[in-house]
């Protein structure tokens, strides 16, 4: 997996890796990730990867994280 871009944001690690001829889009919160692929064949450039990080795409990912914690919490 090869770091292609990382993209500045306040709360998030936010990196973009080529791998087996996908974007991952990776998004870090403390120990929790969420990553998203897609083919590089389908069109989609870096620029568009950026593009695609609304503040609504954001925010669900806050909810997803906070999901994540819950569930994690559980298991202790």
């Amino acid at each position: 997996m090869r770091l292609i871009k990382e993209i500045p944001h306040t709360r998030y690690l936010i990196q973009v890796h080529e791998y087996n001829s996908k974007y991952l889009l990776k998004i870090t919160l403390d120990s929790y990730e969420q990553i998203f692929k897609f083919d590089i064949d389908s069109g989609l450039q870096l620029d568009d990867l950026h593009d695609l990080l609304s503040e609504d795409f954001l925010a669900n990912c806050l909810t997803r994280f906070i999901s994540m914690r819950a569930d994690s919490l559980k298991l202790i």
